[in-house]
């Protein structure tokens, strides 16, 4: 799937985050009403860390995501391909391995992670087919991903209710926290262009993944998708 009718270019999406970054985890909670801390709390109870466990944090940002799996005891390694988030991450935990990476091009071998992850950050990868597939390359085989993504309400009444804050309020709320709508205007309409859950989980087999299963957090404004790579 192509990000290209958003007429932004991967670096353009990267220099939008630098510019974000400082901000960006109180921007969050601000526009979501703080569903996304138990948002993220789902998402770490999918991924079930185990100390020891090497986990592949993709689109951490500044890390926020990640430090749960740290507090686990599990390896995880918060990458990002937007270097402004990355540097704000690495001055709050500077004991995090934070690395630069492109979501279809991971800095990574083959078969490194026992888990993947990636929390609201696949909607902005210019090429979806190929950031699922990278994420099955660095996943040992029998290992597991989980994706939370903004999805699809599941009531439809709702979701005209929920357009209308996406498309009208939500720039403007961030706006006020950041001094910058513009990229909440463009985060906007990423979510709206959003694949449904079903359409999700028929992208992820596509790539190689098994056992895909999904449920929605907060009526469908959100969906935890789940796969596993089959066994060698």
């Amino acid at each position: 799937m192509s990000r290209a009718s958003l007429d932004k270019k991967p670096q353009d999406v990267a220099s939008m985050f630098d510019g974000i970054a400082s901000k960006y985890d109180i921007t969050n909670d601000v526009i979501s009403l703080g569903q996304d801390r138990a948002w993220r709390r789902a998402t770490v109870a999918a991924v079930d860390p185990k100390p020891g466990d090497r986990i592949l944090d993709l689109a951490a940002g500044t890390g926020t995501s990640s430090e749960p799996f740290a507090a686990a005891g599990a390896l995880v390694v918060p990458c990002d391909f937007s270097f402004g988030m990355l540097q704000v991450g690495k001055t709050r935990r500077p004991d995090l391995p934070f690395t630069a990476g492109d979501a279809t091009k991971l800095p990574f071998a083959d078969d490194s992670f026992d888990a993947a992850t990636i929390s609201f950050g696949l909607r902005n990868v210019v090429d979806t087919a190929g950031a699922l597939a990278e994420l099955f390359r660095v996943v040992k085989p029998g290992g597991r991903v989980v994706i939370c993504e903004f999805s699809t309400p599941t009531w439809k009444p709702f979701r005209v209710v929920y357009s209308n804050y996406l498309m009208k309020a939500l720039p403007k709320v961030a706006g006020v926290v950041t001094r910058d709508s513009g990229s909440y205007d463009y985060l906007a309409e990423t979510i709206s262009q959003w694949p449904d859950q079903e359409s999700l989980g028929r992208l992820l087999q596509d790539a190689g993944w098994r056992q895909v299963a999904y449920r929605n957090l907060t009526g469908g404004i959100v969906a935890l998708h789940r796969a596993v790579k089959p066994e060698a």
